[in-house]
Order: structure tokens, then C-alpha cells, then sequence
């Protein structure tokens, strides 16, 4: 089979066109009749000068939240989904959604539901994303699983966003701090070394230990580069793996100074509002379970919904098993339960998520107020260390004039 280029018009005279597999080009123009298109051109396709996604680009989240509700905007005033995604392609700047709407779009045209369409698309559409439409799309109400996911990408970034400013200020403060340390070693210790070698004699540990450091950096520093870069880069690689990432996640939740309870916080805000939406739109309950575990961005989280899993599939409840993972605190087991009593399992999931995102704000608030001064006291230690260091054997050399 072949693959062919075609351009269309519908009974509407909307245009279409897009991509099909057949044995000829009369079978492509059977294939266009049964779907009711008038067939403009047919072209055998020699190569595909387009690409889906690009590949060294990411969508943000803004710009997938802004398409979301503008999409959900077209389709509830009585715009055919057709017609709705060639204007969102038209007026997207963002180049990589763009492109993936071309990409939808067209395997719209060439008769794909609109879930089954962003699922080719996974580097842009999650399957959280995925599963809200196709939900919508079975249960006829489109735009407002949309909205749903349009809210949930705001919940998210929101969250993702909270942190990020929060931690702004001590990173920068550990960005300058190290800048001065290494430029105190590069620049500064070498000049007392040249001193130091004038009044000969034994130089004391400390000295010893901060000069060596220095004559490596200074002398070496393709070494300390490299092994930077690699340390980066095997860290990366062993986070990401399926027998590091486990690790690395278990790691994060025993970090002292309270960061570890806020991973744990996080988890469960993204936990909670993510299966909340997914209950509120329609979404199976045990398909919602999984996309929730995948999603959490924690394996203790995604074991955890494994169990639950099993639960509900011998007719258990998902309160039960929650209470057995440690990663879930006592109200959190409670409030879902209370859910799962009453009806309103989504209702208790958005309160819980409403309630531990702020909790997140709050300590990401303390947590920076500890940092502060732990961070000053350490940096302070260093620089404090390396001016001992250089001293003690002037201090020695004027001992000894006395």
C-alpha cells in the first residue's frame, strides 16, 4: 500500500485535506466519498517534509491551557471540531503546538476521533489530557472536560510555579556564593602560595589541603569540568531510570529541613486534583486510578495506585489500601473515604488538593526562611576556613620575628 496526498471540500465547503493509505488513487477517492468530501487532488506523498513535534522544543503550559479553553470556547458556540482546530492553528504562535494541531487536525480529516488524534502526539498531550477528551468526547460533553483539563493545567503550573519562586532567592544566593569561593581559590590562594614559598619553612595542614585544591583547579580544571559534567550527567541518567528512580523518589521524602514533607505534599495536591478531574469528567474509575499513578511524579504514589487497583477490582474500596502506604497521611485516607461513602469522591479530592497546596505555599514559605541562614552560615564557614587557611602562616612567620 501506498500513501497519498489528498485536498478536499466537504458538503459545507469547508476544505480538508490530509494523508491516506490505499492500494490506488481510486480507492483513496472511494475512501473520501463514504467519508462525504469532494476530492480536489490526489497526489502520491514521496516524502514527509513535516514534522508532528519538533523535537528540541517544548509546548509550555501556558500556551496548552490557552488553546485548551479556546477550544472549548469554539466547540460549545457550535463550531464543527474541524473548523475549530484550523483557527487555533492559524492564530497559535507557539510553533511546536502548532505543529501538533496540524498533526491532529489532519488525522481528524483523515477520520480519527479527537482523542485518538492527540494521542499521536504524547510529547504535547498527556494521557491525563488524552483521557479527560476522550471522556468528553464518549459522554458529549466536550467542552466542558476541556475547561476540566484547562483547570488542571492551571492547578499545575500554578503549584510547579509556587515552588520554583520560592526557591529563586537561595539559588541565587548559591550560584554568587560558589562564584566567590571558586574565585577566591583560583585567584586568591595562588598569590599567598607564592608567598608562602619565599619564607620556606612547613606550611600547616589546613594551608596545605586549601593550596593543593587551588593548584588543581588552577592547573586542572578541564578535570573539575569533565568530572562536573559527568557527575550531571550519570545522576540524570540514574534518576531516570527504573531502578534509580525508585531510589532517587524514596530519597527525596527523607531530605531533612522539612523539603522531604514538601515533596510529599506535592505528591498528593497533584495526586488529588489530578484524579478529582479525571472522576469529574466521566473517566472509568480504574483507567482514572492508572493515568493518576503515572502522572503523581512519584513511584510511591504509582505503587500505591497498584494496590488500590487491585482493591477496587475485587470490589474494595480505594480508602483502604491508601491507609496502608505511609506516603498518604491519616486525613487524606479519611476525607477520600468520606468521598467514596457519600458520592462526592471528586468533591473531597479538589478540597484535598485545595488544602495541600497550601500547605505547599506555607512551607515553601518556612522552608526559605531556614535555608537563608543556613546557607549564609555555611558559605560564611568556607570563606571563613580559606582566610585561617592563608593566615596561620603569616601568624607563624610573625611568631617566629618576635
Amino acid at each position: 500500500m501506498a500513501t497519498f496526498v489528498f485536498k478536499a471540500i466537504d458538503l459545507a465547503g469547508v476544505p480538508a485535506h490530509g494523508s491516506v493509505e490505499a492500494d490506488s488513487k481510486q480507492a483513496v477517492v472511494d475512501q473520501l466519498k463514504a467519508r462525504g468530501l469532494i476530492v480536489l487532488d490526489i497526489a502520491a506523498r514521496r516524502g514527509s517534509k513535516e514534522l508532528n513535534v519538533a523535537l528540541f522544543k517544548r509546548v509550555k503550559a501556558g500556551d496548552l491551557t490557552v488553546m485548551s479553553r479556546q477550544l472549548a470556547t469554539m466547540v460549545s458556540s457550535g463550531m464543527t471540531l474541524l473548523r475549530t482546530l484550523y483557527v487555533l492553528e492559524d492564530q497559535t504562535d507557539s510553533e511546536p503546538l502548532k505543529d501538533a494541531i496540524v498533526a491532529v487536525r489532519k488525522d481528524v480529516e483523515a477520520g480519527s476521533s479527537f482523542a485518538d488524534a492527540l494521542a499521536r502526539q504524547p510529547k504535547v498531550f498527556s494521557p491525563l489530557y488524552v483521557a479527560m477528551v476522550r471522556a468528553g468526547e464518549t459522554g458529549g460533553m466536550l467542552e466542558q472536560s476541556l475547561l476540566r483539563v484547562a483547570d488542571q493545567l492551571e492547578s499545575d503550573e500554578s503549584l510547579r510555579r509556587k515552588v520554583k519562586s520560592a526557591m529563586m532567592y537561595p539559588t541565587v544566593v548559591l550560584v554568587f556564593s560558589l562564584m566567590v569561593l571558586i574565585a577566591l581559590i583560583a585567584f586568591l590562594v595562588p598569590v599567598f602560595a607564592g608567598v608562602f614559598k619565599e619564607f620556606g619553612g612547613d606550611l600547616p595542614g589546613i594551608t596545605k589541603a586549601t593550596v593543593a585544591v587551588s593548584d588543581f583547579i588552577t592547573g586542572r580544571w578541564y578535570v573539575a569540568v569533565l568530572g562536573t559534567i559527568g557527575t550531571i550527567v550519570a545522576f540524570r541518567k540514574w534518576r531516570r531510570s527504573e531502578w534509580g528512580r525508585p531510589q532517587w523518589d524514596a530519597l527525596r521524602l527523607r531530605i531533612p529541613f522539612k523539603i522531604g514533607t514538601i515533596v510529599q505534599k506535592v505528591a498528593i495536591a497533584r495526586w488529588s486534583r489530578t484524579l478529582g478531574a479525571l472522576i469529574s469528567s466521566g473517566v472509568p474509575i480504574l483507567q482514572a486510578l492508572e493515568i493518576t499513578g503515572k502522572t503523581a511524579g512519584n513511584t510511591k504514589v504509582e505503587r500505591a495506585m497498584d494496590a488500590v487497583i487491585d482493591s477496587v477490582k475485587s470490589g474494595g474500596t480505594i480508602a483502604a489500601p491508601l491507609g496502608q502506604e505511609p506516603v498518604f497521611p491519616t486525613m487524606v485516607t479519611h476525607m477520600v473515604g468520606v468521598g467514596e461513602e457519600t458520592g462526592a469522591l471528586d468533591t473531597m479530592l479538589d478540597k484535598v488538593a485545595d488544602f495541600y497546596e497550601d500547605e505547599v505555599d506555607a512551607s515553601v514559605k518556612a522552608l526559605t526562611s531556614i535555608l537563608e541562614p543556613i546557607m549564609i552560615v555555611i558559605v560564611g564557614g568556607i570563606v571563613g576556613f580559606i582566610v585561617i587557611a592563608m593566615y596561620m602562616p603569616l601568624f607563624k612567620v610573625y611568631d617566629q620575628i618576635r
